[in-house]
């Protein structure tokens, strides 16, 4: 996600905490999670290592916290698209879908941090990847729910196809494999929406 203030210009106004984890994102985003130091993080916060020790017990609570923040704005994306369409269950999905067709473009030159992070951190119990897996399931409880609401009647399955699709563009964009992701992605969802709601289940 991209902030809405970059650096520097915000990060003398920072409280300490939160310098630290703006450091730690715009590091572990650019240079990866392995080959970033403690101390190139607290270099890049104006503070000490020290600090950043007494905010964050290890290197992989600061990774997992960050990744909390990144989950969030995802979930915040699903909150805002059912406040804009109340009771329209259909454009929430698009509202959703249009959500990541926007940010493709910083992913073809940042990555997805789930994609990178999942590639970086093989081991299953490492925190940064519960933090990963615990957001992967709410996501897709809440897309079932919204298909159900839609009156799609098989809502997991067509949840997992708009999945697919939406996880498939950010990967396509950052191997810049397919153009047009945004414009494909819109038109892949819509046609997976109308497809389920006018399957034989659907009116019989």
């Amino acid at each position: 996600m991209e902030a809405t203030a970059r650096r520097p210009g915000r990060v003398a106004k920072l409280p300490p905490r939160e310098r630290i984890l703006d450091a730690a994102e715009e590091l572990f985003q650019s240079e990866g999670i392995r080959r970033v130091s403690v101390q190139a993080i607290a270099e890049k916060a104006e503070t000490t290592k020290m600090a950043v020790y007494r905010h964050f017990e290890t290197k992989d609570a600061l990774v997992a916290e960050w990744l909390r923040i990144v989950a969030a704005d995802y979930q915040a994306a699903f909150d805002r698209a059912e406040a804009e369409h109340p009771g329209r269950p259909r454009e929430q999905i698009l509202g959703l879908a249009r959500f990541i067709a926007e940010g493709l473009p910083a992913i073809s030159y940042r990555g997805c941090p789930f994609i990178n992070s999942l590639a970086e951190l093989p081991d299953r119990s490492h925190p940064a990847r519960q933090v990963i897996e615990e957001h992967k399931a709410q996501q897709t409880r809440r897309l079932v729910g919204m298909c159900a609401e839609a009156g799609l009647p098989d809502p997991g399955q067509a949840a997992a196809e708009i999945t697919f699709v939406l996880e498939g563009a950010q990967v396509s964009t950052q191997n810049g494999s397919i153009d047009q992701a945004g414009d494909r992605l819109m038109r892949i969802v819509e046609g997976i929406l109308d497809r389920h709601r006018a399957s034989p289940a659907a009116t019989g």
